[in-house]
């Protein structure tokens, strides 16, 4: 099995499209068309998980955080990110990392994760992408709109929410003349041509579109198909940036947190006062979520976990609301295990394996 076939599918669950543009998240180094010999799973890649996958004999890594980031102009080794990199490429280990792209999914999510552990039910993306989607328009004759649907459904369209296959088709008449060279699917060259067609209107992330229409005009039977591609500002409902949803029951603050530092390890919880009333409504966000803040108040959440808050940042949170601080790496470190069962559940024959390496750079005294 190549490397592209692992990568592929990681992309097919969090597609590089729904990464932020700061980020870098893909293939950063190594040859994809490689036979795969086993894949060693980590949040972060430093030497020492090189050389882990060195030992273990595996040509893979999969990260959730890209260890380049940035453009380099020099591979002297004089940073730790140099040095990991010429280690990578002379032992011929490829690294690849699903970064932003995986944060941002609602389903097989970092956050979606999070939301696992802590049992949280009715969840849904706390700050949904926009300009995400795609509508797209397509004429075809009556007797063909079955097919045509059914192909660019096939494709990824039609998804709103947990609704799929949606569309919207009007009855009309079409009409055009063939020139001469054509060759018509129907009407006659020189002569113009009424016919009964219908207009297809669906929707599809901009990542799927170029297949969605690929499957369209595999099927279509005119020569020269008329669509139109239209861009939209709605939200995108399956990804986005959080996650927020509902405890089975209420519970008291404290005893949430001391929850949450159970469950995660975490060597201690930065947090802002906590009421005395108990929270039911949770909103998570794995690493740096400080941005969320407003969102996570304006949608009622009881209180917001995520990472990297600076010491003014704790001041926008509003009481009863709590704003609480758990760490980077302890917020993220399940996505080790995401990834584990993403992999495993889709090549049950692969050799995976998770770190020994506590890449955590952060520690407690």
């Amino acid at each position: 099995m190549k490397i592209a076939e692992i990568t592929g599918f990681i992309e097919s669950v969090a597609p590089l499209a729904m990464q932020e543009s700061y980020d870098n998240a893909g293939l950063i180094v190594g040859d994809k068309q490689t036979e795969a010999t086993g894949a060693l799973i980590c949040l972060d890649v430093t030497e020492e998980v090189v050389d882990e996958a060195i030992g273990l004999g595996f040509n893979l890594i999969i990260a959730h955080h890209p260890f380049v980031f940035g453009g380099l102009k020099k591979f002297s080794g004089n940073s730790a990110v140099e040095r990991t990199l010429i280690k990578a490429i002379k032992n011929d280990v490829a690294v690849y990392a699903a970064h932003t792209n995986l944060d941002n999914m609602l389903l097989n999510g970092v956050n979606s994760k999070i939301a696992s552990k802590l049992g949280l039910n009715n969840t849904k993306i706390l700050a949904p992408m926009s300009g995400n989607l795609r509508k797209i328009v397509v004429f075809v004759p009556s007797s063909h709109a079955e097919a045509v649907r059914n192909a660019m459904f096939s494709a990824g369209a039609g998804c709103i929410g947990n609704y799929s296959q949606c569309s919207y088709n009007l009855q009309g008449q079409g009409s055009f003349k063939a020139e001469e060279g054509c060759n018509p699917y129907v009407g006659t060259i020189g002569e113009t041509h009424f016919e009964s067609e219908t207009r297809i209107e669906t929707i599809a992330p901009k990542h799927l579109v170029s297949k969605v229409v690929s499957a369209m005009l595999s099927v279509h039977p005119y020569e020269e198909p008329a669509f139109d591609i239209y861009p939209l500002e709605n939200s995108f409902a399956m990804a986005g940036s959080g996650i927020i949803g509902t405890l089975p029951q209420p519970e008291d603050a404290l005893a949430f947190l001391q929850k949450v530092k159970r469950i995660f390890g975490c060597g201690v919880i930065r947090h802002t006062r906590l009421p005395e009333k108990p929270i039911q409504k949770v909103a998570v966000c794995g690493g740096a979520g400080s941005f969320l803040i407003g969102d996570a108040m304006s949608a009622g959440a009881d209180i917001l976990l995520t990472a990297d808050i600076k010491y003014h940042q704790f001041f926008d949170a509003r009481y009863p609301f709590i704003l609480a601080d758990i760490g980077h790496y302890e917020s993220e470190q399940f996505t080790k295990e995401l990834f584990y069962e993403l992999v495993t559940g889709k090549f049950s024959n692969f050799a995976v394996r998770l770190t020994k390496v506590n890449t955590n750079p952060i520690k407690y005294v």
